[in-house]
């Protein structure tokens, strides 16, 4: 069974590269690009055998959450999952209440999105074998398919634990890479590896600290959602 997946994202060289994502994942194919709400749409409605639809929420002419509900009152029941650098905790509320069956965070890496793809392929897999009526183990194992107990992949040798001792600091007070490491009991190399993550995925920002008579270190400081872009 091929899943047939629309990309919706205004951006050209990110649609580029999230359908060129799509075509290396064996099972899934791009049904089409859409660079704004109006051509999903239309789209949608010229192919209505889209499986799945990779959606943006920040588009020039439509908010991806007001595209989702134009889609079911439309009768458009392809599923969804949000490929977005919306961080706000309302926008991901609202994502999960309005069927929304993954959320993947940009920036990300093709391994980012091949998993939640092969997620989304054995929960279509469990949905072709099981019958028409399920009992309760049943629906934990279809449902679990989407959402596997380990959680989203760090990159490797990274911890969640680690991971959420460090943003906790970050969102106390703008920390150097010694001071995150003596408040979260790591090694300074280690914290700084944990920074320079978040620095790369844009919810930190680095800066010069200039004091004392030695060089400048470098500052993180967590990114509040006003001041993203």
């Amino acid at each position: 069974m091929t899943i047939r997946v629309l990309v919706v994202e205004d951006e050209e060289v990110a649609a580029a590269a999230h359908a060129e994502y799509v075509g290396r994942v064996p099972g899934f194919r791009v049904a089409g690009v859409a660079r704004s709400g109006a051509d999903a749409v239309r789209l949608l409605r010229d192919d209505p055998e889209v499986d799945l639809v990779l959606l943006d929420m920040h588009l020039p002419d439509v908010h991806g959450l007001e595209l989702l509900q134009r889609f079911r009152q439309d009768g458009l029941l392809c599923d969804v999952i949000a490929v977005t650098s919306a961080r706000d905790l309302e926008v991901v509320r609202r994502a999960v209440s309005q069927g929304v069956v993954q959320y993947l965070l940009k920036p990300f890496t093709f391994a980012s999105l091949r998993g939640k793809l092969e997620q989304y392929a054995a929960y279509r897999d469990q949905l072709v074998a099981a019958d028409d009526e399920v009992v309760q183990a049943e629906v934990d194992e279809l449902l679990g398919k989407l959402r596997p107990a380990g959680g989203p992949a760090l990159p490797k040798g990274m911890s969640a634990e680690t991971m959420r001792l460090v943003t906790e600091r970050l969102r106390s007070a703008p920390s150097s890479a010694t001071e995150v490491a003596d408040a979260t009991g790591t090694s300074r190399v280690t914290a700084r590896r944990y920074l320079e993550h978040l620095a790369d995925t844009g919810v930190v920002a680095r800066r010069s600290r200039y004091g004392g008579g030695g060089r400048p270190e470098v500052e993180y400081r967590w990114v509040r959602r006003d001041d993203r872009h």
